[in-house]
């Protein structure tokens, strides 16, 4: 009996992928989650670890450039291997397992969720391995770093989990098998005595348990950390990298003679506990672009400063009138929305983006508006912004933040935006310089409205004066876009009756 190995999906642009290294050799014997080899995209590298133990049959050299779903390798069952099966067989004889056979098996992999989305986590397991399952039934939960979805059963029958929960997987593993039509019914004989096979049945499902990946293994023994040492999250307790990268070493008390007392030394009460968490999925997909747009982009950020007064008279005589008829409050951002898109359609650099050795450009303001939901910061997008009047974009802001704040939102609602907005006022910051949301452009900052003296046709006089960021990518973007985009949005906060005749 063999299993074949293929080239999984590793994104949704990528069609091939070159043998960087075999860490393996034809012939050798493995073990499940041992690491086979390393493959090479034109966009990252990835790691192709083991499903089954078994002899390893390599099919493809390395430095071979092959297209997804090609087959690479093969692992023959062992001896070992056989001698576990037929130990298997004995406890089930022991145990009276009747299974119906399956007409086929069904392969379920992690299916396309998103656009820019290229791996996701097993969040929860809601059936057990072995559990009879029927057609639509929710088999798991996976979450990617913008949303959690539910996984269901395409059909009735035997669920094999071969992905455990925790683990982190591409678009395109395999996550289970059903063994379609079959029917599990197990009896345990109270008169079975307890044999050698059950002891080896014993120690094959305890044998994933603390085991390391060949990855964790390696960074566990840089640090000097036993494995005994670290809890194991992956699939029947394994060691996985990303246990290894957050392992630290116990600290050994040294026998040391007391140090004399001080009389002076401050006493220090109370508990001094740290508190290790793992970053969530979410969290470390907004490092990682965030750490990418800093390093791939040549930003610079351009200040101004906004008179609020105008904006804040129209409301104070407006605003009950307006919530009375539309059903909604007249806030802040549907002034800055309005402004940015008569300013984009003015300076269309800042609402264009580099692709390769192209200058894509808008002709359309889709709007994404920074909020701070529950699991971190997310960007919903208000399309064609520049065709809604202030009722409209007041509904969709508010819309769009209470999906964000109960988790709600999709992922069609997070992508695609061309210049985003984020508000740090409503935290308190007075100034900042945002980071650009990729592949954009530019991005404009709002801050906190304070009360400042200033002066007005030769007089002193206190206003409410908010200052504004603008960051930009200088590549695309040049200062005389940048300034004049800026210059043009606090002319139109400042006298708003522009935006209302197009002026």
């Amino acid at each position: 009996m063999s299993f074949q190995v293929k080239v999984p999906t590793v994104g949704e642009s990528i069609s091939e992928v070159t043998i960087a290294k075999w860490n393996k050799k034809d012939g050798d014997t493995i073990s499940p989650n041992d690491l086979l080899c390393e493959l090479e995209s034109d966009k990252a590298t990835f790691e192709l670890n083991a499903e089954t133990g078994g002899i390893l049959r390599i099919a493809v050299n390395e430095g071979e450039t092959i297209a997804i779903g090609t087959l690479i390798c093969t692992i023959e069952a062992s001896l070992t291997e056989t001698k576990n099966i037929e130990i298997k067989s004995d406890v089930k004889m022991s145990e009276t397992t009747e299974v119906k056979p399956s007409s086929k098996v069904l392969e379920m992999t992690v299916p396309a969720v998103g656009e820019s989305i290229t791996e996701v986590t097993i969040a929860v397991w809601t059936k057990k391995d072995g559990q009879q399952v029927a057609i639509n039934d929710v088999l798991c939960e996976i979450e990617s770093d913008k949303a959690t979805f539910e996984l269901t059963a395409e059909a009735s029958g035997v669920l094999r989990i071969v992905a455990g929960t925790g683990e982190t997987l591409p678009i395109g593993a395999l996550l289970c098998r059903i063994e379609v039509g079959g029917e599990a019914v197990a009896t345990v004989s109270d008169s079975a005595p307890v044999t050698a096979a059950e002891t080896s049945k014993s120690s094959s499902t305890n044998y994933a348990q603390g085991h390391a990946s060949p990855a964790a293994d390696k960074i566990l023994k840089e640090k000097g950390v036993s494995t005994d040492a670290v809890n194991g999250t992956g699939k029947d307790g394994r060691i996985t990298k990303e246990d290894a990268l957050s392992a630290q070493k116990p600290e050994v008390k040294a026998s040391t003679p007391p140090k004399p007392e001080i009389s002076s030394a401050p006493v220090v009460t109370g508990d001094r506990n740290d508190r290790p968490e793992k970053l969530s999925n979410l969290r470390k997909t907004i490092a990682r672009r965030l750490v990418a747009v800093k390093n791939e982009t040549a930003m610079l950020t351009t200040f101004n400063e906004v008179d609020m007064k105008p904006i804040m008279d129209i409301r104070a005589k407006y605003k009950d009138n307006f919530k009375e008829k539309h059903g909604v409050g007249l806030g802040f951002m549907s002034f800055f929305t309005k402004a940015c898109c008569v300013a984009l359609k003015e300076f269309p650099s800042v609402n264009a983006y580099i692709n390769g050795d192209e200058i894509i450009y808008h002709d359309y303001c889709d709007i994404s508006i920074a909020v701070s939901a529950p699991k971190g910061l997310v960007v919903p997008v208000i399309r064609n912004a520049e065709k809604m009047n202030f009722e409209q974009i007041e509904k969709e802001v508010v819309r769009l933040a209470l999906k964000a704040r109960d988790n709600k939102l999709s992922i069609e609602e997070m992508t695609g935006g061309t210049f985003t907005l984020t508000n740090g006022g409503i935290f308190g910051s007075m100034l900042s310089t945002p980071i650009i949301n990729a592949p954009q452009s530019a991005i404009l900052g709002m801050h906190n409205i304070v009360e400042r003296p200033v002066a007005v046709g030769g007089q002193v006089v206190i206003r409410p004066i908010m200052y504004l960021a603008l960051s930009y990518d200088h590549r695309i973007i040049d200062g005389r876009e940048s300034v004049g985009f800026l210059v043009r949005v606090k002319q139109l906060l400042e006298d708003p009756t522009r935006l209302m005749f197009g002026v």
